[in-house]
């Protein structure tokens, strides 16, 4: 059996996982959440490490076997959350920076205002941005006491989550991270595979400080007695997003899911070629099909499952989520009623930040169901808005679209996602993929699965959503959709 450690942003999932592809033990804690200023996010390291310890323990307990009994440990992780601690006693210095902190605003327009932005891009794969961790990290050393020249000195490490938990699960033996997390930072180099000299002086960290970056799924050493009371090898990392491309299976050329929460990632494979968007993605390291570094777009749509969420505490027309099935179904069409819901502006592929959301084709016979169904659309829409830029970047044609999430349980959202798209959308029976996809990546280095396809026959059953809509309808509903976003566009830039 393999430990998955699922360290989220507001909690850790733990799950044990058997050869067989089944959870045989599941625990979950949140920890705390700080706010020491308006658009500051912080986390507290060490109750991170304490939590997901306790968490731990008590999904191995669940399954009813010793912690000897692990085969290994795979872990993922929020990206871009950066922690700095000191090498010699094992403690933070500072409390995590968070990837919502917003703190180095500032020093990111100054360096797009330097002209730095295209370099970046071809180096990093990223925009600048303080969602990276690298202006966190500068941040971080030039506001700890003595903090620059201790890095330097190689006193102090630091790293996003996964090498934070690692340095607990062993010890302090290990300092590492995988690419998958690495190319979060803006620091490495999606080329060269290694943390970039320029980008390193451009953003001011010294390469002392830095974790080792090694190979998704591979053998890195075990933890010590005194984290887990075993030794377990530590086996498998990488980011949650990523984590879950590799859960579903998606770890070639074309392959591609998506993940509806709040909003939505979807991430398309592109293999072992790089591809630079024109369409603003964003080009990320991704796993291959045993944990090797491979390369992916990522687009992210700012409002998904938000936009449901504002029907019901917004505006009061739905009292639980689950009720918009029913009422999309209950009308034949959408009456011509389109929702953009932009309530923070347009993501990819047309990033428009002035964008606000809005509602077309109301008369007076609009009703709530025309709202719900509206909202719901507008998350199929959008994912086939970025569906066709990745296509277009990578020059792929993508066979089926692969969804987690928690919106994933309408059935109606669903097959109009299939609908929409053209191409058939798997649904798995088991939600946590990101925590199976960390479990793959260390069972594949233990030995628990012996290839990658053995590892993705041991899943979850699916229900599969077949397109049933022809190519007239789809057209329709497409032309409708984008003549509302341009008018959104229009109404965010025309001057009054």
């Amino acid at each position: 059996m393999i430990l998955a450690i699922d360290e989220g942003t507001t909690g850790v999932t733990c799950l044990v996982i058997d050869v067989d592809g089944r959870v045989r033990g599941r625990a979950y804690s949140e920890f705390g959440q700080h706010f020491p200023r308006p658009g500051w996010v912080e986390h507290d390291a060490e109750e991170i490490w304490e939590t997901t310890r306790r968490v731990a323990g008590a999904a191995v307990a669940d399954a009813g076997i010793a912690m000897e009994g692990l085969a290994g440990i795979g872990i993922t992780n929020q990206r871009e959350t950066i922690v700095l601690w000191d090498r010699a006693t094992g403690r933070p210095l500072h409390r995590a920076l968070v990837w919502q902190d917003g703190r180095t605003a500032e020093v990111c327009r100054a360096l797009k205002a330097a002209g730095h932005e295209e370099e970046v891009r071809a180096r990093t794969g990223l925009v600048i941005d303080p969602y990276f961790s690298g202006t966190k990290l500068a941040w971080l050393l030039d506001h700890v006491p003595d903090g620059r020249r201790r890095a330097e000195a190689g006193e102090l490490a630091a790293g996003t989550i996964d090498s934070w938990l690692v340095w607990k699960l062993t010890g302090g033996r290990e300092h590492l991270t995988d690419p998958t997390n690495a190319s979060r930072t803006l620091l490495y180099g999606l080329d060269a595979g290694a943390w970039d000299p320029a980008m390193l002086e451009l953003f001011g960290v010294p390469a002392a400080v830095l974790p080792r970056v090694r190979a998704s799924s591979e053998v890195y050493g075990a933890t010590s007695g005194d984290a887990l009371g075993a030794e377990v090898p530590v086996a498998g990392i990488a980011g949650d997003q990523q984590a879950a491309l590799y859960g579903h299976g998606c770890w070639t050329a074309g392959a591609g899911k998506n993940t509806y929460g709040t909003g939505a990632f979807l991430l398309v494979h592109t293999g072992l070629e790089r591809v630079a968007s024109r369409h603003g993605m964003l080009t990320t390291a991704a796993c291959g099909p045993r944990g090797e570094r491979a390369f992916a777009l990522e687009g992210s749509i700012f409002i998904a499952g938000a936009a449901v969420q504002w029907l019901r505490n917004g505006l009061g027309i739905v009292e639980q989520a689950d009720e918009t099935d029913a009422m999309a179904r209950s009308l034949e069409s959408n009456d011509g009623v389109y929702f953009v819901p932009a309530f923070t502006g347009l993501g990819a592929p047309h990033w428009e930040p002035r964008a606000r959301g809005t509602l077309f084709g109301l008369t007076r016979g609009s009703t709530r169901a025309n709202l719900a169904r509206a909202a719901l659309e507008a998350m199929a829409y959008s994912t086939a808005d970025v569906v066709e830029a990745m296509q277009a970047d990578a020059s792929v044609t993508l066979p089926e679209l692969r969804v987690d999430g928690g919106a994933t349980a309408n059935d109606w959202l669903m097959q109009f996602q299939a609908d929409v798209l053209g191409v058939p959308v798997r649904r798995p029976a088991v939600v946590e993929v990101t925590a199976r996809g960390a479990a793959g990546l260390a069972g594949l280095a233990t030995g628990v699965w012996g290839t990658p396809e053995e590892f993705h026959a041991a899943r979850p059953d699916e229900t599969v959503f077949t397109p049933a809509a022809d190519h007239a309808a789809r057209g329709d509903w497409q032309r409708g959709w984008r003549r509302a976003v341009a008018a959104a566009r229009a109404w965010a830039t025309e001057e009054p």
